[in-house]
């Protein structure tokens, strides 16, 4: 069949390279796509927030599937459309997508299933969300409620910290997504995240993978959309994973069901893991990003029966087979990252830096006037590489990293470094 995937990044790169090995796809479509996924697919210009451009172009190329990258797309409602003009299409539609476009509603529906999760209060006020968050504990979590690229979330250790960030939301920082304000408990342990494939009544478990956010090495500094990730995360054993299944994301797929929308797609678990057993911190409606990266590099199993199974409601026929190997993704970011990056800047070394167990999935990245990479994003290139264990995973990362010539890149220097400890 003939495939369009939507989406720009290291995420859509890495689907783009897994649905093109799939002997169902003929010819595989990205809008916009980005310099990597050009050399895989064709990229295609195209106003996604259009949902009838999308639809001609799939009715006018025979396209037999759709597949929805980042969350934006899925919260506006191009799911809806295109089912409702007869195209197969994998994601959730905008009213599930509000398991990660609203944090409010997510909670609503995990106070309601039992599913545990941080205490939490939805504020519309900012006098009244300070009131509560000083009679709470420090540290204290204030989140943007929307959508808000990974960086809506602000963990307070100060009274004044906690009314500086209730004071920034409300005053448009985040633009829309501000407009409500969700503050909760903040949970003490490790942080994991699980992925699963649903049908609307079946989660089917896929793997487990860690994630780095902030920006510096040690975990330091601003909250980032992700330097960097690995696959499986060792933190997640496997009767950890089964009472995620059992407590966190099955009676979501139920309670979701029950409330009449069903969700299909990925469900991305964000997770505490505390002592009293794991806590959800969050959910995403899409593979993560770079979760997504490392998940790819250790699907075993043919992606695109797994993606029509999810859509057409058959995950209980099928299953997903993976490499034992790790995976590990480092990121490089453009100078000035997370703030206003530097564009334009020229990337040398790509080509050379790829090899046995190393793949460079393109990010933010573009051809100038005389075709050569630039950088066009915040986050860049994600240099990925599987290995024996996740120290033979990252070693091949960063060998691959340092061949690419460009100065005004950065990369954090410590990728993996939960994992390796466990190891060692």
């Amino acid at each position: 069949m003939n495939i369009l995937l939507i989406g720009s990044g290291g995420r859509e790169h890495a689907l783009a390279w897994k649905i093109t090995q799939s002997p169902l796809c003929d010819t595989l479509w990205c809008t916009p796509g980005n310099a990597g996924i050009a050399e895989v697919c064709a990229c295609v210009p195209m106003n996604t927030a259009d949902h009838g451009a999308v639809i001609d172009f799939c009715r006018g190329n025979n396209v037999g599937l759709v597949v929805v990258g980042p969350e934006q797309p899925l919260v506006e409602g191009l799911v809806d459309a295109l089912t409702a003009a007869g195209i197969k299409a994998f994601g959730p539609t905008a009213k599930a997508a509000q398991l990660e476009g609203s944090k409010g509603f997510t909670k609503d529906l995990c106070k309601r299933a039992g599913i545990p999760t941080a205490a939490y209060e939805r504020f519309t006020d900012a006098g009244e969300a300070k009131t509560y968050a000083a009679g709470r504990g420090l540290p204290i979590v204030i989140k943007a409620d929307g959508l808000a690229a990974g960086k809506g979330v602000i963990i307070a250790e100060t009274r004044e910290d906690a009314d500086a960030a209730i004071d920034d939301m409300f005053s448009g920082s985040f633009g829309a997504a501000g407009a409500e304000v969700v503050i909760e408990d903040f949970l003490t342990g490790e942080e994991a995240s699980f992925f699963a494939l649903v049908d609307g009544k079946t989660a089917l478990p896929l793997a487990s993978a860690q994630d780095h956010k902030r920006v510096g090495d040690g975990d330091t500094g601003p909250n980032t959309g992700g330097m960097g990730a690995y696959s499986p995360a060792p933190v997640l054993t496997p009767a950890l994973e089964a009472q995620v299944m059992r407590e966190i994301v099955q009676p979501t797929v139920d309670a979701m069901a029950a409330d009449g929308i069903p969700y299909v797609g990925v469900l991305y678990a964000g997770l505490m893991l505390t002592e009293t057993g794991p806590q959800l911190i969050e959910y995403n409606a899409r593979f993560g990003d770079p979760e997504c990266q490392v998940l790819m590099l250790r699907m075993k199993s043919d992606i695109v029966p797994v993606l029509l199974a999810a859509v057409d409601g058959g995950l209980d026929h099928v299953s997903v087979q993976w490499h034992d190997a790790p995976a590990l993704t480092l990121v490089m970011a453009a100078e000035g990252y997370p703030g206003t990056p530097k564009k334009g800047t020229v990337i040398e070394g790509t080509e050379t830096a790829a090899g046995e167990g190393v793949v460079i999935f393109h990010a933010g990245t573009a051809r100038n006037g005389e075709g050569r990479l630039v950088a066009n994003g915040g986050r860049v290139l994600n240099v990925t590489a599987t290995g024996q264990n996740v120290r033979e995973a990252r070693d091949r990362a960063y060998a691959a990293a340092e061949k690419i010539r460009w100065p005004e890149g950065f990369y954090r220097s410590d990728i993996g470094w939960r994992a390796i400890a466990r190891e060692e």
